[in-house]
């Protein structure tokens, strides 16, 4: 069996958790003999596919940012792409995204999609209205020979909010690429790390639900002088985070860091918590990274995030500040409550790997030749 997987998301992404997918797909797969496939990447910057040694694919002009640098590198791909796409040699086809580009040229070869979570659907306020990827998404859903959905939560809101039919859609859990690194000095912290030390990871986006966040934890931030907050990734903090963190009186309290795998470890190992208050996640990775840090995990109970961290997290009601701080307060205070979660995410994280992704994958492949 041969499937082909073309260039979308390694174009698009240099970081980020589908290109990360993709690449744990192919790394299982390329030690298996029952399955090939092929990655036309003639150039990508994409962190995951460059550390490979069974792709081989050139940087693009990585010193150089100019406006339609991603535009020409897209144009590039599909010029290729089209021509692997008309010569029919492969048996499935997986987009890597949403672009419906190869509807044209796939003929009645079958293609799989995944769909991550219905974002774009749910929160269409925050993306711009001349942004596609809600229509295009639909239109590949209801072509698609199969779809792949990674938790039951997101499965409930395809077959909702696309009218897709219930067995056409089939989960497949998503699994952890993180490990314990080396001990660096986290980028963008002119101190030493603090001791004590809450972990917020990711974008802060409205539906991560950061600012109701910040503010049920401020008037904690503010009462215990040793306790401060991390927040890894998401770019700088923008004019109107720092004029409410000056507003709640936490702006010496709260840090926003860069990382890589072995800083992002580090921050999970020390953290006394890692929270995360988001209003929807299609699966939630940062969970099972906690867990693999030994991070006591505090989440939302709503979504997939339930799904995917089971018994091993605290939880609170996203919008209700005293369900947030009251749990938060909860665990940072009670020793013996962080060893339990610890103890209990290393077991739930047993339930998820990328060799069971890959081989599930595998099995759903094979379902529809």
């Amino acid at each position: 069996m041969k499937v082909l997987y073309d260039h979308q998301i390694f174009v698009f992404q240099d970081y980020g958790g589908i290109s990360r997918y993709f690449y744990e797909l192919t790394n299982v797969f390329n030690n298996q003999e029952d399955i090939h496939f092929d990655l036309p990447l003639l150039y990508s910057n994409n962190h995951y596919i460059r550390k490979t040694n069974f792709l081989k694919c050139k940087p693009f002009l990585e010193a150089k940012n100019f406006r339609g640098k991603t535009r020409l590198l897209n144009f590039i791909h599909k010029y290729t792409e089209k021509k692997i796409l008309r010569k029919k040699g492969f048996d499935v086809f997986h987009p890597t995204y949403y672009d419906p580009y190869f509807l044209k040229y796939i003929g009645n070869k079958p293609f799989v999609l995944t769909i991550y979570d219905m974002v774009y659907e749910l929160f269409p306020q925050i993306f711009s209205t001349r942004d596609k990827t809600s229509v295009n998404k639909k239109l590949l859903a209801s072509k698609a020979a199969k779809i792949i959905a990674i938790s039951e939560n997101t499965k409930r809101d395809v077959i909702k909010l696309f009218g897709i039919k219930e067995d056409k859609v089939e989960v497949i859990y998503l699994g952890n690429s993180l490990c314990f690194g080396i001990t660096e000095k986290v980028k963008g912290m002119s101190n030493e790390n603090p001791q004590k030390y809450l972990l917020f990871v990711g974008n802060r986006r409205a539906y991560k639900n950061f600012d109701t966040f910040i503010e049920s934890i401020s008037p904690l931030l503010k009462e215990d002088k040793n306790l401060y907050l991390i927040c890894a990734g998401g770019g700088k903090f923008t004019p109107s985070e720092i004029a409410n963190l000056e507003k709640l009186g936490v702006i010496k309290k709260v840090t926003q860091c860069s990382f890589d795998d072995n800083i992002l470890a580090q921050l999970y190992k020390n953290a006394l918590a890692f929270i995360f208050p988001s209003l929807y996640e299609g699966f939630g990775i940062p969970i099972l990274e906690a867990f693999s840090c030994g991070c006591p995990v505090i989440t939302s109970n709503i979504s997939s995030l339930p799904e995917v961290a089971g018994d091993a997290a605290e939880y609170f009601d996203p919008i209700d500040k005293i369900s947030i701080s009251s749990t938060v307060k909860k665990v940072i205070y009670d020793h013996d409550l962080r060893c339990k979660l610890k103890y209990k995410g290393y077991e739930r994280l047993k339930n998820f790997s990328w060799e069971k992704t890959a081989n599930q994958t595998k099995m759903l492949y094979k379902s529809i030749l």
